[in-house]
């Protein structure tokens, strides 16, 4: 407490320290293209944690609260859009959802946006506007 009584939160006492860290999920069943992101977001000090399927992401209990998701629209099994309303469950903090896909056409754009997610991109397109998604997401 300060001399007034009131409170002081740790951040207010050492603002020098390093904010929490961010977490982020990829799923996806390419795992070149995950292990693509985990590096990029790594680099940017980002913690990513990756899964090669959404059965393998809803199975993992001991997963963190991620700040954003980035799902890869066409899995082995479930599908990411499939996954992202299976998290938005009524009631549920809404998590930011970017969508990747090698097979861009209208109908799954369409399918996506329709699903709230916050972005959409090709797997061609630049990972650093994947990473710019994320941080302005994150912030």
């Amino acid at each position: 407490m300060d001399g007034n009584g009131v409170p002081i939160h740790s951040w207010e006492l050492a603002p020098s320290m390093s904010a929490p860290p961010t977490y982020v999920a990829v799923v996806d069943d390419d795992r070149s293209v995950c292990l693509s992101f985990a590096r990029l977001l790594r680099a940017a000090g980002i913690q990513a944690i990756t899964y090669p399927s959404a059965e393998a992401f809803l199975a993992d209990t001991k997963r963190p609260q991620f700040d954003c998701m980035v799902f890869d629209v066409q899995l082995g099994g479930m599908s990411g859009i499939e996954l992202a309303k299976t998290l938005a469950a009524p009631g549920r903090a809404r998590t930011p959802v970017i969508y990747i896909t090698a097979h861009d056409d209208p109908e799954t754009r369409a399918s996506a946006e329709a699903s709230g997610c916050a972005a959409y991109f090709r797997k061609n397109e630049s990972g650093a506007e994947v990473l710019e998604t994320i941080r302005r997401l994150t912030e």
